[in-house]
């Protein structure tokens, strides 16, 4: 089987590339729908997180925005959650993998935001990295819900810590097998995704 990383930074458009992917029938593991998962009532992170990051855990679920305001520019904090959350995200993967070969998929996508960062693409036989202009990105970002909920200069600011975790795009464009283009029309992103 071919197991394809699916990377790319914030706002780049990797969820459509996703669901185009899963259209022609080609399994997807999506690390932030796992992320979800185990974040929710009775999630294996809840505990976890819970006794790390006080106050996170509201309603028996972990709280997002409560997390990211304990972690967000506190690399140290960082670290702590990682050491708690990706061990867990690794295992529903190789959990998904080991279903995509039973099934004797020939092909199968590991949808990974963070995945030169976490180094996961040595789990990998090639990487695909989606791309779009930087204009393009910050406007896909702050036209979020939970960033239009904010004040203009707390969804930038936050835009730009979340940057910052991130390896540059330019870096992903370099290492990556494939690039595909997110900021042309999506009939063009359709084609290279074809």
């Amino acid at each position: 089987m071919w197991v394809v990383g699916l990377t790319g930074s914030i706002g780049m458009g990797k969820s459509a590339v996703s669901d185009m992917l899963r259209g022609l029938g080609v399994p997807v593991s999506d690390a932030d729908a796992i992320v979800h998962a185990i974040y929710a009532k009775g999630g294996a992170a809840v505990e976890p997180l819970s006794r790390e990051f006080p106050g996170v855990v509201i309603d028996g679920a972990v709280s997002r925005p409560a997390l990211s305001k304990a972690v967000l520019g506190d690399a140290a904090a960082l670290k702590r959650l990682e050491a708690l959350v990706h061990p867990l995200v690794r295992a529903a993967r190789r959990d998904f993998l080991a279903r995509a070969r039973a099934a004797a998929e020939p092909l199968a996508v590991l949808d990974i935001p963070l995945l030169y960062e976490a180094g996961c693409e040595k789990e990998c036989d090639e990487v695909l990295v989606v791309s779009a202009p930087p204009s393009v990105q910050r406007e896909r970002v702050l036209s979020r819900p939970n960033m239009r909920a904010m004040a203009p200069e707390e969804a930038a600011a936050k835009f730009e810590a979340i940057l910052a975790n991130q390896l540059p795009d330019a870096e992903k464009r370099k290492r990556a097998h494939c690039v595909i283009d997110t900021g042309a029309p999506m009939e063009s992103t359709r084609a290279a995704d074809a």
